[in-house]
């Protein structure tokens, strides 16, 4: 049985600020249809020979992935479990647990383990490469996708290829770390070298006997981890327990196992593929016009040059300028060199280090029951709009220090404050005092709008106690 396992998580903080901690790289669109994780979806569930598949992701996102699996109709009639990680301990404990979940389902199951935050365009090239790589899997080889490079980059790892293998695969000779720009131009000339893509084929009981050998803590840290966690399965996901996935070491598949084991063999592909590495990495995937520059949202350009411009719900205008990238979020707006790209995380380490909000948060936020959006805050006041979706409901809660005002714009809300309940509906509202236990839910079919104006000492979202919670959220520490 072929299962592909989707790896899905990391923050993308090269691109910030469309990807934030709370609403990652997978999950964003670049001005198409679906997601990069639906993308990946759509490629690699052709291949699940046993309508089966797994998403390895943070606890967080799982509401939010389950979305983008509901709005897939690839995923119609695909069994897809979601792996959920308690905290991110890197890939190599991530496809421990994953080989370890599916040889309980098949002993002899073989692993396609994929990025979710990739872009492969040839879907059809891409599916004819895995075949290959799961027929040589099934032989035993534990297999990488190399990427034919086209650019000296130095953004990517490099495998240093040998002799041909039956089945279309190269020798591994040796793996180099992200080169610098001589050294990347001397592997394009030497004709031998691939891009290191993160993309695996393996059996499950080959990449665990692996480990055994090469990462045994890994491995023993997952399967306590699994013995803790099987029992938790429901539905199409699997909470895995903290404390003992806690204990496994935080280290990449590459290191753990990769460069140490036998057996690993490269299959060079020629696909046209992307990381998504860094806002000049999106602009290379869109057309430009005549002077270079590419465009997302309303934009005009007026004797501009090689620049990139990103808008989501106004008008960016751009004169006389060469080489940027600019991206504009309703919060947050980014102007960058495009030879600086790669630098952008540094704005999030820094944002991070303040305890800055736009570090994690749009000011659209999305939750299990709909959406909020912060409208406007200021000393002892927050506003935001909020919108629950139909037959939702917010959380048993009470807040220390704010009190809460609401103003129904559309449809009815039915509350819960203290031991009233009561139905409110739209131009009309009513008032939460600090400390008061309360409820919203939306009893309604269509979306309920309503308008929330905070008021206190302190407006964090973490000052929530949860009571009782129909999506199994814990509170905030």
């Amino acid at each position: 049985m072929l299962i592909p396992v989707i790896l899905s998580g990391g923050a993308g903080t090269r691109l910030w600020p469309v990807s934030r901690e709370a609403f990652p790289k997978p999950f964003m669109k670049l001005g198409g249809e679906f997601s990069l994780l639906q993308r990946t979806l759509r490629r690699s569930l052709p291949l699940a020979d046993g309508h089966l598949a797994a998403i390895v992701t943070n606890a967080e996102y799982f509401f939010r992935t389950r979305e983008e699996i509901d709005t897939l109709p690839a995923a119609a009639d695909q069994r897809i479990v979601q792996l959920l990680e308690p905290a991110g301990r890197n890939t190599a404990p991530a496809i421990a647990m994953a080989a370890l979940w599916a040889q309980s389902i098949d002993p002899a199951a073989t692993l396609l383990v994929l990025p979710a935050d990739h872009l492969i365009p040839d879907e059809a090239a891409f599916q004819e490469s895995a075949r290959r790589a799961a027929a040589l899997a099934e032989r035993g080889a534990i297999v990488l996708f190399g990427i034919r490079p086209t650019a000296p980059e130095t953004g990517f790892g490099y495998i240093e290829t040998g002799d041909a293998l039956p089945g279309h695969a190269l020798k591994v000779r040796r793996f180099v770390e992200k080169p610098d720009a001589a050294r990347a131009t001397q592997f394009l000339a030497a004709g031998n070298f691939v891009w290191n893509s993160g993309m695996f084929c393996f059996g499950a009981k080959t990449i665990l006997d692996a480990m055994q050998t090469h990462a045994p803590e890994v491995l023993a840290g997952a399967r306590a981890a699994w013995e803790a966690s099987r029992g938790n399965a429901t539905g199409q996901k699997l909470p895995i327990a903290a404390e003992p996935f806690a204990a496994c070491p935080s280290i990449s598949i590459d290191y753990a196992v990769m460069e140490k084991a036998d057996g690993v063999v490269v299959l060079p592909s020629r696909f046209v593929w992307s990381d998504i590495g860094s806002w000049k990495a999106v602009s290379e995937q869109l057309e430009p016009d005549a002077d270079g520059n590419t465009t997302l949202g309303e934009t005009m350009l007026v004797d501009a040059k090689n620049t990139h411009i990103q808008s989501e719900d106004r008008l960016v205008a751009a004169v006389g300028v060469e080489n940027l990238l600019v991206v504009d979020t309703p919060d947050a707006l980014l102007v960058a060199s495009k030879d600086a790209s790669q630098q952008v995380k540094e704005i999030v380490g820094r944002l991070k280090s303040k305890g800055h909000e736009a570090a994690r948060l749009h000011r659209t936020v999305a939750r299990p029951w709909g959406t909020y959006t912060v409208l406007q805050e200021g000393p002892r006041f927050k506003i935001k709009r909020i919108e629950v979706k139909p037959k939702q409901t917010l959380s048993l809660q009470m807040h220390h220090h704010r009190s809460e005002h609401w103003i129904v714009v559309s449809g009815t809300a039915k509350v819960s404050c203290d031991e009233r309940s009561f139905l409110v509906a739209a131009n009309e509202s009513t008032y939460i005092p600090i400390g008061s236990k309360h409820r919203l839910e939306n009893p309604g079919v269509v979306d309920r709008v309503m308008i929330e104006v905070q008021c206190g000492d302190y407006l964090g979202e973490d000052d929530i106690v949860r009571f009782e919670d129909a999506y199994g959220r814990t509170p905030p520490a």
